[in-house]
């Protein structure tokens, strides 16, 4: 079962195995992206809306590698989604595969290479450069806002 992204609507993505997504990736498209969507759904395309509880272990796993801010909605039930239905999520979207990895969901990507890697975000302050684990609106020191901050560089 492949577990489609927007990107997957976007760029013709084709396969022969079994495919899934969520209503809100319909939401997303525009034009013939959209039709390719209501396409793909009257050809047996299953739509699937991932139970509450998944949504939260995404949500947790997604905050725990500092993905959960950059991550949308829709983002999150599609990890839900692959994960529910031991599918492989089909994305372009790093953030996302960085997510997956830690849940055990598998990615197929599209038109980029793939993570190699899983990563652990930190924070980092904008004014006094101070580092902090966990995102947080600003920094405790000196007020500034916070970036996130890719921990091997």
């Amino acid at each position: 079962m492949r577990v489609l992204d927007s990107s997957a609507f976007i760029t013709e993505y084709h396969t022969t195995d079994e495919t899934a997504t969520t209503p809100s990736v319909r939401e997303e498209l525009e034009g013939e992206s959209a039709y390719r969507y209501d396409a793909m759904e009257g050809a047996g395309m299953y739509v699937h809306l991932p139970e509450e509880g998944t949504v939260e272990r995404v949500r947790r796993a997604a905050e725990n590698s500092g993905d959960g801010g950059v991550l949308s909605e829709t983002d999150i039930e599609l990890l839900a989604t692959a994960f529910e239905l031991d599918g492989t999520l089909v994305t372009d979207d790093y953030a996302m595969q960085n997510v997956a990895s830690r849940l055990d969901v598998g990615v197929e990507v599209i038109a980029r290479e793939g993570i190699t890697e899983q990563r652990e975000w930190s924070f980092q302050c904008q004014g006094c450069g101070r580092e902090f684990e966990e995102k947080r609106e600003r920094c405790p020191i000196c007020g500034s806002d916070l970036s996130r901050k890719n921990p091997s560089t």
